[in-house]
């Protein structure tokens, strides 16, 4: 099955993020597998490091190791030397309680910057010596960079096996996220490619009424996010597409429609390149709620940016009214800073893989809540 299960979005306790509801995702693996599922999709930094444990208690202590396929990723944005990604890659293994990783990637390649100390610390040499002695099967990278960046590193990396980009139908032609550019680049080097943010975090699942009329007029009680996933599923260079799935509701779905996958036709392109021009007019913040930017940077005010922007696009949209999204404002401010609260050091923006101006989108939302 050409479906990922990934595992940055997984049900949570009480709103805690570090606290995963372990019977819940166990329940969700059981569906996934029982169904065809294979492949799991993990980072070290994933709800605040729990998430690499969680898929031990619910899949590796529960399913014999060729059950499945688990991929994990060298995150060297939280790594401050060379010396340190063996002590973190055996980190890992310890927390999926695995003895090798099926696919192994470097975590998120997205500028100069980050590439430079990819360079600086050899790490394509470190993970190539791991497949080497048997602790990966295969290697590769997730990427948020440049079409140009993507040229020269597979240029320079012919040893790369697979690239895993961002791809979904409102971000093809997208000047920042380059997603078909992307996707052109990695094919013409012959790598296959493994889709991430293919219902851009959960934005294309809950789609405007006047999109989600277009999908039901032509394929009735297909979901939104079926539409996404088999948008991405469909092109030919695509090995596996992954989805944050929270819920057993959004596993049954998803394997609903992919277990037995069918290509889109002629006629749902047309329909999803008008569903993306409904899209694109009421996104006001493109933001996926990967949460890269208070998870990998803490914010010094403890602004909840994720949360403040997902609450201003409901505003925009019309999906909660002011009264409702006022009071939901306030609930998510409560306990930490308001957007109005920034004080703009710019270190959420280094590691944002939409490249979003979070400071002054932050002033946006800010004259939208708080009066001044």
């Amino acid at each position: 099955m050409k479906l990922g299960f990934g595992l940055m979005r997984l049900p949570v306790i009480d709103g805690d993020r570090r606290n995963i509801d372990i019977e819940t995702f166990s329940k969700m693996a059981d569906i996934f597998l029982a169904s065809g599922g294979r492949y799991f999709d993990t980072a070290y930094v994933y709800h605040g490091g729990e998430s690499e444990k969680a898929f031990r208690k619910a899949v590796v202590e529960r399913y014999p190791r060729d059950a499945y396929t688990v991929t994990d990723k060298l995150p060297l944005f939280v790594i401050d030397s060379a010396d340190r990604m063996e002590p973190t890659f055996n980190e890992q293994l310890e927390r999926c309680g695995v003895g090798y990783f099926d696919y192994y990637w470097l975590h998120s390649i997205k500028d100069d910057s980050y590439y430079e100390k990819v360079v600086r610390f050899d790490a394509f040499d470190f993970i190539k010596k791991k497949k080497e002695a048997g602790l990966i099967k295969h290697i590769g990278f997730s990427f948020h960079g440049s079409p140009a960046m993507l040229e020269t590193i597979l240029t320079e990396h012919p040893e790369t096996e697979f690239v895993q980009l961002q791809i979904n139908y409102i971000d093809w032609e997208d000047n920042n996220i380059c997603s078909r550019e992307c996707y052109e680049i990695a094919t013409r080097h012959g790598k296959p490619v493994i889709v991430m943010e293919p219902v851009k975090g959960g934005a294309l699942a809950a789609v405007p009424d006047a999109a989600r009329e277009l999908m039901e007029e032509r394929d009735p009680g297909m979901s939104p996010a079926s539409w996404a996933i088999r948008y991405a599923a469909s092109l030919d260079n695509v090995m596996m597409v992954l989805s944050g799935m929270s819920n057993e509701d959004q596993v049954r779905d998803n394997v609903s429609y992919m277990k037995d996958f069918r290509p889109l036709d002629g006629g749902e392109k047309e329909i999803l390149e008008k569903c993306g021009d409904i899209i694109h007019s009421q996104i006001a913040i493109p933001c996926t709620a990967c949460r890269y930017c208070v998870t990998e940077q803490e914010c010094p005010m403890n602004i909840p940016i994720p949360d403040l922007f997902d609450v201003y696009n409901r505003k925009s949209n019309y999906t909660l009214s002011r009264p409702d999204a006022g009071k939901l404002y306030a609930d998510l401010t409560a306990g930490g800073g308001k957007a109005g609260d920034c004080v703009e050091c710019g270190g959420c923006e280094g590691h944002c893989p939409q490249h979003l101006e979070i400071r002054e989108l932050l002033k946006k939302v800010a004259r939208s809540f708080e009066r001044h």
